[in-house]
C-alpha cells in the first residue's frame, strides 16, 4: 500500500498538506490491563484459621483442666482410703513386731546365758532412746 492510497490523495505535494492521522484508543478506551498478581482465594481466610487454632487450643486446655480435676479427686480418694486403713495396718505391724521381738529376746538370752552381767533386751547404746530396727524385720539367725 502506498501513502497516496492511505491518505486518499493522488500524490504527495508536501508533508504539511497531509491530513493528520494519529492512532488512538478506541471509543470508550481500552480494556484495563491486568498487571497485579491474582492469587485465587482457595480455603479459609487467615482469620478463620487463627480462630480455629484458638478454639482448638482452648478446648484442649479445658480438657487438660477436666483431667486434672479427675486426677485430683482420685488422688484425694486414694489418700483418704490409705488414711482410713493406716491404723489397721499399723496395729498388724505392731503385733508382728512384738512377736518377733519376743523371739529375738529369747534368742539373745539363749546365746548370752554364760556372759556375766549381761541384761537381756538392754540396749548396747547409751543414747537413752528406743530406736526401731531399720530393716523392719527381726531375724536373729542373721545376727
Amino acid at each position: 500500500m502506498t501513502e497516496a492510497m492511505i491518505r486518499k490523495k493522488p500524490g504527495m505535494v508536501s508533508v504539511k498538506d497531509m491530513p493528520i492521522l494519529q492512532d488512538g484508543p478506541p471509543p470508550g478506551g481500552f480494556a484495563p490491563v491486568r498487571y497485579a498478581r491474582r492469587i485465587p482465594t482457595k480455603g479459609p481466610s487467615a482469620m478463620a484459621i487463627f480462630l480455629a487454632a484458638v478454639g482448638a487450643f482452648s478446648w484442649g486446655m479445658y480438657q487438660v483442666g477436666q483431667g486434672n480435676k479427675i486426677r485430683r479427686m482420685l488422688k484425694e480418694e486414694k489418700f483418704a482410703a490409705r488414711s482410713a486403713i493406716l491404723p489397721v495396718l499399723q496395729a498388724e505391724e505392731d503385733e508382728r513386731f512384738v512377736k518377733e521381738w519376743k523371739k529375738y529376746l529369747e534368742e539373745e538370752a539363749r546365746i548370752m546365758k554364760n556372759v556375766p552381767g549381761w541384761k537381756v533386751g538392754e540396749s548396747v547404746y547409751n543414747s537413752g532412746r528406743w530406736m526401731p530396727p531399720a530393716t523392719g524385720e527381726l531375724r536373729p539367725e542373721v545376727w
